[in-house]
């Protein structure tokens, strides 16, 4: 077993040692210097200081410009093409930027996430790891011993280092169909196109750049495609089977970004639940009240069920309130001072203005309706309630508009007056003599 590394530093001399890795350190400057300059104007970093620590920290940058530029060196002139350190820093910096690769398409696509966070960092161990055993020289008898182990899979004879070399290419270039699409999605998103369109496209985007990816990945690895067939057979029986209802998910969650239906910001009501669309899934609909609750809906609930959408042509929405006033108030006075009062409250909109008319004559009062229109249902629809009662009854109090509380008046027969008078009401004064009522026909 011998070691790359250690015949390139053992079997050279020092003197052309010496200019390959002032080659390497020039291409890691470069590929520093650019990725500074990519962080600062086309990713938007606050400052340069930020910058080189996006560089050194994450950033595809200096990666893939060190590597492309050590290239470059390498085929410029024939006594460097045979570069021994040369040669095995490209593996190095190859790995290296897979890593930060799958790390940054990762924290695009699925940010937070750590299960997703775990996996890449295994996978970057694994590289990493393999990279070792090349250095080493242990990787030719690993891939040795992988050769020996051989199964058939219809016609096609597989080799546990076709598995290993399948597995690594599948999940190279989903690595990088993540990273392209994640790309695509940002910038198609940010695309003044309709939200619905820009959801679409970006599934239908990262679908086929995921199918593509491991089609060609198994091509490369020299696994027959036509041996799919029976897993997709297979799929094909799950779907109809176990999986209908998931695969009615999808299919709605595509019908729904389509016909545009509901769309992302609308305000929604499902059954009792009311609340503001926050992102449609292919699988899922997110729906959060005011209240902060967030609702997961399967999207065929949306398709098949009866679903009020506040906000489908218009997103003004009407609510209104009812107060009482006493029967001696002038009406002519009163439901003007109420108009002028709710539009003056904040939120509630001059066009249409709110109106208030007469509803009910009710046992205590007349009961007047309060209706307003609001733009913003998604900040809450108890506060502008409350705002508006606040006020209406501040301008009532303000112009001595009688508000009047539930009373009852009882009436006693002759002989029938209680010895002690009823207690009055706190802060009101003692009720009047009650007026005798004769007795019935017949008592």
């Amino acid at each position: 077993m011998e070691s790359p590394l250690l015949l390139a530093v053992l079997h050279h001399p020092w003197a052309q040692l010496r200019w390959q890795l002032l080659l390497i350190a020039g291409a890691l400057l470069l590929g520093l210097v650019a990725g500074m300059w990519l962080e600062r104007r086309l990713l938007e970093a606050a400052t340069w200081k930020a910058a080189l620590r996006a560089a050194l920290g994450d950033s595809v940058g200096m990666p893939i410009v060190a590597l492309l530029s050590l290239q470059f060196a390498r085929h410029a002139t024939p006594m460097l093409r045979n570069a021994p350190l040369l040669k095995l820093a490209l593996p190095v910096l190859a790995v290296w930027l897979l890593v930060r690769l799958a790390t940054r398409a990762s924290q695009r696509a699925f940010p937070g996430s750590e299960p997703i966070r775990f996996l890449v960092r295994g996978l970057s161990w694994l590289a990493w790891l393999g990279l070792f055993l090349y250095l080493s020289g242990a990787l030719p008898e690993i891939i040795e011993a992988l050769d020996a182990f051989s199964f058939h899979l219809g016609n096609q004879r597989l080799t546990g280092w076709t598995l290993v070399r399948g597995i690594a290419s599948i999940a190279i270039t989903l690595v990088l169909a993540l990273w392209v699409s994640s790309l695509l999605e940002s910038r198609l998103l940010a695309s003044p196109l309709e939200i619905n369109l820009r959801l679409v496209l970006s599934r239908l985007i990262r679908a086929g750049i995921f199918t593509v990816a491991l089609l060609v990945a198994l091509q490369m690895v020299g696994i027959d495609l036509t041996v799919l067939g029976v897993f997709g057979g297979a799929l094909g029986v799950g779907l109809g089977l176990g999986l209908q209802r998931i695969a009615a998910n999808y299919v709605s969650g595509f019908v729904i970004l389509l016909e545009r239906s509901l769309r992302v910001g609308d305000n929604v009501r499902l059954d009792t639940f009311q609340g503001k669309i926050l992102d449609i899934k292919t699988r899922y609909t997110v729906v959060r009240s005011s209240g902060g609750t967030e609702s997961i809906v399967p999207n065929e609930m949306l398709i098949s069920n009866r679903i009020e959408n506040l906000s489908y042509t218009d997103p003004n929405v009407w609510m209104s309130t009812t107060v009482s006033v006493g029967y001696a108030s002038d009406l002519d006075v009163v439901l003007p001072l109420i108009r002028q009062t709710a539009i003056s409250v904040a939120r509630v909109l001059h066009d249409p203005a709110p109106n208030a008319v007469l509803s009910n004559f009710g046992s205590d009062g007349l009961e007047i309706t309060i209706g307003y229109w609001i733009a913003d249902p998604e900040n809450g629809t108890l506060n502008i309630r409350g705002a508006v009662n606040l006020a209406v009854w501040r301008a009532l109090k303000a112009a001595h508009i009688e508000l009047p509380f539930p009373q009852r008046v009882l009436h006693w027969g002759p002989g029938q007056k209680p010895e002690q008078p009823l207690a009055a009401v706190p802060g009101e004064s003692s009720p009047p003599e009650s007026n005798p009522m004769p007795p019935a026909q017949g008592a």
